[in-house]
């Protein structure tokens, strides 16, 4: 086999494979949720399924990088409204690629209610199917509310000082 061959049609396949950046379809409404264990930003470990089964409905939202501009409104956003959704029996969940203490200085300095997952290694983000920004190990925004361990909503572009207001929309269509 020519060298020019083998780059041709196995390189390429390699680079997938095992490019950093290399990436699960999104879920989808519909799709059960993974009920995978994160570590908190106490280091503490969360089992996601344990949350869907206490909870009426769970927030799982994915942020780039903890205390930058977009991901700070984002968590100011479901912070403010967090007694509207907790009323409405909602677990909210932050994640992001971050290491246990920068999610908890994250969460100490802006107040949040809701437990910050740490992802340095992308466990959470790719059992979601949560692309990186290109080029860099950050988490695209996305956000997803399950109930009963399924996805009822799917926000592939999730704002920043919009969040709550969008889910709590979301929550209000439910009920008709």
């Amino acid at each position: 086999m020519k060298l020019s061959t083998v780059f041709t049609l196995v390189l390429p396949t390699m680079l997938a494979a095992f490019s950093p950046f290399a990436k699960a379809d999104p879920l989808a409404v519909g799709d059960k949720a993974p009920e995978v264990t994160g570590i908190t930003e106490t280091g503490a470990p969360l089992n996601f399924g344990d949350v869907y089964k206490k909870q009426t409905y769970t927030l799982v939202y994915f942020f780039p990088k903890a205390d930058t501009p977009g991901c700070t409104a984002q968590g100011c956003s479901l912070r403010d409204a967090y007694e509207q959704l907790t009323a409405k029996g909602v677990a909210v969940i932050g994640v992001s690629h971050d290491d246990p203490a920068s999610q908890s200085a994250f969460k100490a300095k802006y107040h949040f209610p809701f437990t910050l997952i740490a992802d340095p290694d992308q466990v959470v983000m790719k059992a979601f199917g949560v692309p990186n920004i290109p080029f860099t190990p950050l988490a695209k925004r996305q956000a997803y509310l399950i109930k009963n361990g399924t996805i009822i909503w799917a926000d592939y572009h999730a704002k920043t000082a919009e969040q709550a207001a969008d889910v709590l929309d979301v929550l209000a269509a439910q009920k008709s």
